[in-house]
């Protein structure tokens, strides 16, 4: 059974070519799907925020610059999952980031 699906497809160049590409593309894309470096070597704030309630904040990440990106990214991962990229010049995400790192100091 197997010779004669072996024997079917050597018989159509075509189709062979065909099948043996789309292997490659699935084979590639799944080792490009696979690697974190994608996702690192670029900055993760392309939009920022001026701002948002401090009660909505559950935890705050700031990025310092390096390789993969020239700005200082604050990234607030949100009491309802979702992740905020906010302006670090802005004084109202600097007050943000104080009172977090006063309320870490106090525990």
């Amino acid at each position: 059974m197997a010779r004669a699906a072996l024997s079917a497809d050597s018989s159509n160049p075509r189709l062979l070519r065909a099948a043996l590409l789309l292997l490659l593309l699935v084979v590639t894309g799944r080792r490009a799907a696979g690697a974190p470096l994608a996702n690192e070597l670029r900055c993760h704030c392309l939009q920022t925020l001026q701002g948002i309630h401090l009660k909505n904040i559950q935890s705050v990440e700031v990025k310092q610059p390096g390789p993969h990106c020239d700005q200082t990214e604050v990234i607030a991962t949100l009491k309802n999952g979702q992740k905020a990229c906010l302006n670090p010049a802005s004084p109202m995400v600097k007050k943000i980031i104080e009172k977090i790192l006063n309320s870490g100091k106090s525990n």
